[in-house]
């Protein structure tokens, strides 16, 4: 197996369509050792489906980002509570942390929501009007999941966009200085929400979690970022964001979908697994590395090497979806990794399944004319590899 020259997930045209370099790499090898930067440093990137559910519960894959980088040099500057996260920690810390975030996001409390976010998502589209433009990203895809997961924390309205900002630029792969700006601008903003929670009483979400923490025993760094940074506000934000935006993309593209959809909304809640196995929110899964030497698909990977899960190429595999380049409501794409596997598998996939199904029912069954208003192959994709999903959808109603 050799490796290539340059990172190929760095490479412009990935960003645009990350597909045709998944499979390329996926022929080549399901997993395989890659550059990353410019250092001469490498990591092993997974790219078949097999192989990426595997590594997902190996636990010699560690997300101890700390425990990582602990002996390196870094110029790196993340605040805290962001550095120190659900999603950068392994058991026995992820179990206790996992175990108070979990009840945020069970079946009957994403039920007892499903209400308010169909006001959220009636209140966002009220003024839109069959044949205007809208700019769905911008005007629904990016303040539902903020308004929501602001909501159940208690933040207050005037304060969620410039959050939804701050988590935007926490995902720029091109900036390091600004992610690091935006950990900290979130970090300090959500430490004086739970400060100020703590000081005032009340029976909302938010104290209830608080109260949750203290029995769990997390200390104030991990209450914070339990609250809201890594995992509630930016994770859940972002990636629903990206989800029903990729996932109105591609019914837009393929109109015998649409239409399907449009005449039987009743079939949206089992269309969300194809969507989400066509075009993935999560192009490669946060960062892990080998706390001993292991084999994956055949390959040996030695100790100390970050691993790159990419499940929005292990969605793509032919080996689990035949044909999967074609999007088939038909399909059953129950074992998509969108959402992750094993103990990291995202808590908050109930809750982003809802927001999807309801912004998908309001749009096929007020908007049923809807169109791309500028060709597809002119839109814009967010530059990094971690997330997928658009800049702007200008739609046609």
């Amino acid at each position: 197996m050799s490796a290539p020259r340059q990172d190929p997930l760095r490479d412009p045209r990935f960003f645009a369509d990350p597909y045709p370099t998944y499979d390329r790499l996926r022929e080549g090898c399901p997993v395989q050792r890659i550059p990353t930067g410019s250092g001469g440093h490498h990591a092993y990137l997974i790219t078949g489906h097999p192989e990426a559910r595997e590594a997902f519960t190996d636990p010699r894959l560690s997300k101890d980002t700390a425990r990582f980088f602990a002996d390196k040099p870094s110029n790196r500057d993340l605040h805290p509570a962001i550095s120190r996260n659900m999603l950068a920690s392994d058991p026995p810390e992820h179990t206790r942390q996992r175990r108070v975030a979990t009840p945020l996001f069970t079946t009957g409390r994403v039920r007892e929501l499903r209400p308010f976010i169909t006001r959220v998502v009636d209140d966002l589209t009220a003024a839109w009007r069959p044949g205007a433009e809208v700019d769905l990203v911008a005007e629904l895809a990016v303040p539902l999941p903020v308004t929501v997961v602001c909501e159940l924390l208690g933040v207050p309205e005037s304060d969620r966009a410039t959050l939804a900002g701050w988590s935007h630029d926490l995902f720029d792969a091109t900036d390091t200085d600004r992610v690091d700006a935006a950990s900290h601008r979130i970090g300090d903003y959500l430490t004086h929400l739970v400060d100020t929670a703590r000081a005032t009483p009340g029976d909302g979400p938010l104290h209830s979690l608080l109260r949750d923490c203290d029995e769990g025993g997390l200390d104030r760094d991990e209450t914070v970022s339990i609250s809201l940074a890594a995992l509630l506000l930016v994770a859940g934000h972002e990636t629903t964001t990206h989800f029903i935006g990729n996932a109105v993309l591609a019914l837009l593209r393929h109109p015998e979908a649409f239409d399907r959809l449009r005449r039987d909304p009743d079939l949206i809640p089992g269309a969300l697994d194809e969507l989400l196995r066509f075009d993935s929110p999560v192009s490669v899964a946060t960062f892990r590395h080998s706390t001993e030497d292991l084999r994956v698909g055949g390959v040996d990977i030695p100790a100390g090497f970050p691993v790159l899960i990419a499940p929005g190429a292990a969605n793509r595999d032919p080996a689990a979806f035949p044909g999967p380049d074609r999007l088939d409501l038909d399909r059953d794409a129950g074992g998509h990794l969108s959402f992750g596997h094993g103990i990291h598998r995202c808590p908050g996939a109930p809750l982003a399944r809802a927001e999807a199904e309801i912004a998908l029912r309001t749009l096929v069954t007020r908007f049923p004319d809807t169109r791309l208003a500028v060709p597809a192959e002119s839109l814009t994709w967010r530059r990094t590899r971690l997330t997928r999903g658009l800049s702007t959808l200008p739609l046609t109603l």
